[in-house]
């Protein structure tokens, strides 16, 4: 069966656009910072739990508007320097 979008065409690319918009912002990013494709977590809410807590750290990465620096040299500053990961934290 096909359907005839006619005159929503303009409507049609627009949310395609937002689609990969959000694939490119968010699924692109959580797997090459946190590799969440590699991920084998498969027991009880393991892999949801760790996608939140991936997703969550990702914000804290992205509102830090201090350095310009990529967001895997972001964590990797964080795991080497408490200093810094307490300011990610505690920002409002």
């Amino acid at each position: 069966m096909q359907v005839s979008i006619g005159d929503d065409v303009k409507k049609f690319a627009h949310a395609v656009r937002e689609h990969w918009g959000v694939e490119n912002r968010l699924h692109w990013c959580l797997d090459v910072v946190f590799g969440e494709d590699q991920n084998r977590a498969r027991t009880e809410n393991a892999a949801e739990n760790l996608s939140l807590a991936r997703k969550w750290s990702l914000n804290l990465l992205y509102q830090d508007k201090s350095s310009d620096i990529s967001l895997k040299s972001k964590q990797m500053h964080a795991s080497l320097n408490p200093d810094y990961l307490l300011k990610l934290l505690s920002v409002s």
